[in-house]
């Protein structure tokens, strides 16, 4: 009698828990079709217009490989821009990363009220829109310039320094200005992770022989953040490869030289302008294909966390 009694309970917690999955799918149904159409699906058009010639006022026609010849054999400003948007990525990502959980791990250390205090304060450039405009304030040219005009007042400049076309300034200020409105996401994102760490886990570090926070952060808290580093390292990478609106406004398309230029000003130039969209389909692919690199290096790298 209590074996069919076991049967028909595990009958039922099966049926229930296969009804939960249809619910839940039930549930997500509408997101993941608004999903599909609004991602999946461009992106899908963009991998197959990129195998075409296609300017947006004609029918596309199948160009086979040319676009991705073109790409990488011919077109020596392509591989301008994509030298200068590695080079920011390399060093934008890591460093706003880094910075961001940092700032979390030691705002995390304040009471509730502070900690919500600052934590507003580090986040609101990202509330306001187009922020960055005050950093084109600042290294304004002439000597109205707060960066010109406080170097004029204490006699370390001569004559107000062009900032924003001069080269050897325009990428150091772009890289810092990218770190500045990056941080935001990533850094709400570890304070929320950092928060919802189980205290226990650290009570019983201490009883297995953690003796210092270094060892605490490495064995404890960053493996039970990985999920929350990995989406913050994510969102760090689409900002850095999606430089662009930024160097457009403060420095203008073309930067001198072309010093700044990266895909996405590129892209949108051969898109928009040239109205070149097969072409440009074909950069968006090797674009997305970049960052898919670049996250899964990621991800192995927070694999190793706690090991």
């Amino acid at each position: 009698m209590s074996t069919n009694t076991n049967v028909i309970k595990k009958k039922k917690y099966r049926n229930s828990f296969g009804g939960s999955e249809v619910s839940m799918l039930v549930i997500a149904l509408p997101f993941l079709i608004l999903f599909f159409i609004m991602t999946v699906l461009p992106v899908l058009a963009s991998l197959v217009l990129s195998f075409c010639s296609y300017d947006t006022l004609s029918s596309p026609k199948w160009a086979g490989l040319d676009n991705f010849l073109r790409m990488f054999v011919t077109d020596d400003m392509f591989s301008t821009v994509a030298t200068n948007t590695i080079i920011f990525a390399v060093i934008t990502a890591p460093a706003g990363f880094l910075l961001s959980y940092v700032l979390a791990w030691f705002i995390n250390e304040f009471n509730p009220s502070v900690r919500s205090f600052l934590s507003f304060l580090f986040y609101a450039p990202n509330l306001v829109g187009n922020a960055y405009f005050i950093w084109q304030t600042a290294f304004s040219a002439d000597s109205y310039g707060y960066v010109n005009s406080l170097l004029l007042s204490v006699g370390l400049l001569n004559e107000p320094v062009q900032w924003l076309t001069t080269p050897d300034y325009i990428v150091p200020i772009i890289i810092a200005v990218t770190i500045w409105s990056s941080m935001g996401v990533s850094f709400l994102a570890d304070i929320a992770g950092l928060q919802s760490i189980n205290v226990s886990l650290f009570e019983a570090g201490a009883i297995d022989g953690i003796r210092n926070r270094w060892q605490e952060l490495w064995y404890i808290t960053l493996p039970s953040m990985k999920e929350i580093l990995l989406f913050g390292a994510v969102m760090q990478i689409a900002s850095s490869f999606s430089i662009g609106p930024v160097i457009t406004t403060m420095c203008t398309y073309p930067t001198v030289n072309n010093c700044a230029d990266t895909i996405v000003m590129y892209l949108a130039d051969i898109a928009h302008t040239r109205m070149e969209m097969g072409y440009a389909a074909a950069i968006s692919i090797f674009l997305f294909a970049l960052m898919a690199i670049f996250r899964g290096l990621i991800g192995k790298l927070l694999s190793s966390v706690g090991k």
